[in-house]
Parts: C-alpha cells; sequence; structure tokens
C-alpha cells in the first residue's frame, strides 16, 4: 500500500469543478464567530460539491485570514453570497422551492440518518452560532431541524465538524446512490 499523490488523484481543476454538477444543497452560516469555522465548512462544502454557502450576520466573509487558512483555497472554488439576516436567506431559499431544515436539536427534530428522499429536491441547511446555536426566530419559516445523533456527555458538536458529517450524509444520499 502507498499514498496517492494529488496529482493521481482525478480530481478537477478549478475552472472543471465550476462546471461540476453540484448537489442541489445550499449551506446557510449565520452568526457563525470563527473565520475558521468559516472555513472549515468551505472545504467541506468543496469536498461534497455543495451548490454555495450564504454568509449571514456577523459571519465573517473572505477574504478574513482565518477563512483562508483554513478553507485553502475553497473559497475560490464554492459559490457563496451574504445576507445581513437569516430571514432573508430563507425567504430566498423558499422563493426558489428549497426545504429549508436547521441542524439543531429540537423537540421534532429528525435523525440524520431518518432522512430519506432526497429525490428530486433541494435543500438549505442552517448551522448556527458556536454557543447559541440556530435563533429561534428562524423557528416558524423553516421545514423542520435534523439532528445529528450523539451519545456523550456533550450536547452540541463543533460546527464545522456537524457541518461535515451533515454534508456527506447528502453527498452519500444524493452522489453515491
Amino acid at each position: 500500500m502507498k499514498f496517492i499523490s494529488n496529482d493521481l488523484l482525478g480530481r478537477p481543476d478549478l475552472e472543471g469543478y465550476r462546471n461540476v454538477t453540484k448537489l442541489p444543497v445550499v449551506v446557510i452560516l449565520d452568526d457563525v464567530r470563527s473565520g475558521l469555522n468559516v472555513g472549515s465548512v468551505f472545504r467541506s462544502s468543496d469536498s461534497f460539491l455543495i451548490e454555495k454557502i450564504i454568509l449571514c450576520g456577523i459571519t465573517a466573509k473572505p477574504p478574513e485570514r482565518d477563512i483562508l487558512k483554513s478553507a485553502l483555497g475553497a473559497t475560490e472554488s464554492v459559490a457563496w453570497e451574504y445576507f445581513e439576516s437569516v430571514t432573508d436567506a430563507i425567504h430566498k431559499m423558499k422563493e426558489e422551492g428549497r426545504t429549508v431544515y436547521a441542524v439543531e436539536q429540537s423537540s421534532n427534530s429528525i435523525q440524520l440518518q431518518g432522512i430519506s428522499s432526497l429525490s428530486n429536491a433541494s435543500f438549505a441547511l442552517i448551522f448556527g452560532n458556536e454557543v447559541k446555536g440556530v435563533n429561534e426566530k428562524v423557528l416558524p419559516l423553516i421545514d423542520g431541524c435534523i439532528e445529528v445523533p450523539q451519545s456523550g456527555t456533550k450536547h452540541s458538536l463543533n460546527i464545522a465538524v456537524c457541518a461535515g458529517i451533515v454534508l456527506w450524509e447528502f453527498y452519500r444520499k444524493f452522489h453515491l446512490k
């Protein structure tokens, strides 16, 4: 066994990546404080062919240094835009016909592995602040909550880790079926 060098992985260049069909998934980051977390979500979004990222509120925006440090160039490959208000972003996603889920623990949340019917649908996934989570003001506007199952003593995951898990599951169900 030996490691495969980057040039032998067969990955597209930047122009080729822009022309690859993306998953019909938009990531919404609302009030995410850490540029390192934002950059990590960009990098995972590149890996899993996510259509776009929407940055809202106090979320740092490229070319902020910490974003660039952890994104490793993914801010150039993944489309993104900024909305001052997460509610404005949700309204836009609804106008586009997307199902909007907050990734958050709630009384009616769906366990991530329970998301089954993804065919012919498009989604927006909201990830909230590192401490406060997704703002409760979005609850009347969304279609539901998705929860990542956990069994330890902590009640939450780091947002970048959580996004990686959720995006992998959507990629797996859309792309690898």
